[in-house]
């Protein structure tokens, strides 16, 4: 699991989190002011990558967050069956299946480039080249 650790304080909207296990994006980050005897709270509303669940969190801004590392990578399309998609890296040039998000599904075909997203041990179709 490739992660780094930031304060919560320093997110901003569009940063990758990770909030009970589950990859999201920051959609938006309320900062309260210090109080007189407590540190700034941060109300995070992230959005989970894969599933596209909603999440909210309140910590002190001073608390230290999981930060997924994402690695990005080409592949080509070897066949498509369904919404399943059997591509190569180009790199490495193995192969495995990825399922086809419903916003790609007329652009994925054989033969075309994609890019995709290995976040946490998963890999997600992310585009097409």
């Amino acid at each position: 699991m490739d992660t780094k650790q930031i304060q919560a304080s320093s997110l901003k909207e569009g940063n990758y989190v990770i909030f009970d296990n589950i990859a999201c994006v920051v959609k938006s980050i309320e900062k309260s002011k210090t109080g007189k005897h407590g540190s700034a709270k941060c109300r995070i509303e992230a959005v989970g990558i894969i599933d596209g669940r909603k999440i909210i969190k309140i910590l002190p801004g001073s608390d230290n967050v999981q930060v997924p590392i994402i690695e990005k990578k080409a592949a080509q399309v070897l066949s498509v069956h369904e919404d399943i998609a059997n591509v190569m890296d180009t790199e490495t040039y193995e192969t495995f299946d990825l399922k086809v998000p419903e916003e790609l599904k007329d652009d994925v075909i054989e033969g075309v480039q994609i890019i995709y997203w290995t976040i946490l041990g998963d890999k997600i179709i992310k585009q097409v080249k």
